[in-house]
């Protein structure tokens, strides 16, 4: 939207500064789109309150960059001195320097942009093909006999994995078809293990993981053979592939996605703990409902013999729940007097210690008064004894103290001091000062 008020005025003639700065700044965000720039990075610093300053620059050019700490966060990488990058920002000015400037939103390395493109292009054929679509996604079974593990053998993504399953429920067992995650031909070895574990058909579940990387490390899984063999396995697939904020084709054509390997381990298994409390809550339950259901009967037979009894047994009845009745309320208004009893004592005590000791805050009072004359006394013997010092420091540097003793000052026809012979010559006429009085000499011969 434009904002007409920072827009030049056509007629007007003198511009102050940041006026000028302010709507340069608007013309040139409001022409230039959010856009890719390419260059190289450098005068790379990073300041303490987390921002990046630098420049971008190719054989013709550069300009200034900014990427603030909340867009620096989300890198998984750390920017270098000279590093080929591709930067997407926002052309700005600085109005403060009148700098022109580019904000970065993003930063990759140079060469990533050919990769997220083939990325983008292929999700979206995928996507138009149906192969993402919620209803073609299998459920994940509640209680699996068997999971079926895809990932290379050796690596700390299936260790994390096979912990979780150990920890989860150690019960149920595991089959690896192991398949490199990584490099040439590892796409293709992906999917041949998809389609046998498929044609095997041992497993209920497939979880298909690796640990984190660079889009370079997980472009396997990016891959449309491995989206094919995906969307064609019949049994339901996890996938845990790298870091919570990586995201692959072959997450979005499988059934569930976990943000780690570990978390897909978690979706494809029950939790023994979980399961132990859901069976201890259904056999609490059930026990309560039989023991209601008991108490019912009890008190339905209980009735039943209620009725059977004697009038005056069921008097007798009657007068020991009253005197059961007597009792409690004798109880309960004891247990009222002795409430309120303390109540009243407790208030007392309060009201009598925010009672004001005025004897006592006089005689504080004096003591403050006697404390505050004492030390203003001493202030005053400190002031005065100090007063002396500078009074004798004054006596000693006076000057005419020192011409008292038999020195005399000499000052030329100018009235300058003379320190030195030179400054004179025969026939000057020269002043002189001593401690009572003062003459005046003509200079008949000077010398060292």
């Amino acid at each position: 939207m434009t904002d007409h008020n920072l827009l030049p005025e056509p007629k007007k003639i003198l511009w102050r500064v940041s006026e000028l700065n302010r709507n340069a700044r608007v013309i040139l965000e409001q022409t230039f789109p959010l856009l890719w720039v390419s260059g190289e990075i450098s005068n790379l610093k990073r300041y303490p309150s987390g921002h990046w300053y630098f420049s971008l620059k190719d054989d013709g050019a550069q300009v200034r960059c900014v990427m603030f700490r909340h867009k620096n966060l989300y890198l998984d990488w750390i920017p270098q001195e000279g590093m080929q990058v591709e930067a997407q920002a926002l052309v700005t000015l600085y109005e403060a320097r009148g700098e022109f400037q580019l904000t970065v939103e993003q930063l990759r390395r140079a060469g990533l942009g050919a990769l997220f493109e083939a990325f983008e292009r292929l999700k979206a054929r995928l996507q138009q093909e149906g192969l993402f679509s919620p209803e073609y996604k299998q459920p994940l079974p509640r209680f699996p006999r068997q999971i079926g593990i895809i990932t290379s053998p050796n690596t700390a993504a299936l260790r994390d994995v096979l912990t979780t399953l150990q920890l989860r429920l150690p019960s149920i067992p595991v089959v690896i078809y192991p398949a490199p995650v990584q490099g040439e031909g590892s796409a293709a070895a992906i999917a041949t293990a998809l389609r046998t574990a498929a044609a095997r058909g041992e497993c209920d579940v497939l979880i298909l993981c690796r640990g984190g990387g660079s889009i370079e490390d997980l472009w396997a899984f990016n891959e449309e053979i491995v989206a094919r063999a995906i969307a064609a396995c019949p049994i339901p697939i996890v996938t845990g592939i790298g870091h919570e904020t990586d995201f692959t084709i072959a997450d979005f054509v499988a059934d569930a996605r976990a943000p780690t390997p570990t978390g897909a381990a978690q979706l494809a298994s029950p939790d023994r703990q979980a399961i132990l409390h859901r069976l201890q809550y259904w056999l609490h339950r059930l026990q309560q409902t039989m023991e209601r259901h008991i108490e019912r009967r009890m008190q339905a037979t209980d009735l039943l013999a209620h009725r059977l009894i004697h009038p005056g047994e069921r008097i007798r009845h009657q007068q020991m729940h009253l005197l059961q009745l007597r009792g409690r309320l004798q109880n309960a208004w004891n247990r009222q007097v002795e409430i309120r009893t303390w109540r009243i004592e407790e208030t007392g005590r309060r009201i009598h210690s925010a009672k004001p000791d005025i004897q006592a805050g006089i005689r504080h009072q004096q003591e403050l008064a006697a404390r505050l004359q004492r030390a203003m006394a001493h202030r005053l013997e400190n002031l005065q004894f100090k007063l002396r010092q500078q009074q004798q420091h004054l006596i000693h540097l006076d000057p005419k103290a020192v011409l008292a003793r038999g020195y005399s000052i000499a000052y030329t026809a100018r009235g300058d001091i003379l320190h030195d012979s030179r400054q004179t010559r025969a026939g000057d006429n020269v002043r002189l000062v001593f401690a009572s009085g003062w003459a005046k000499a003509d200079i008949t011969e000077t010398g060292e």
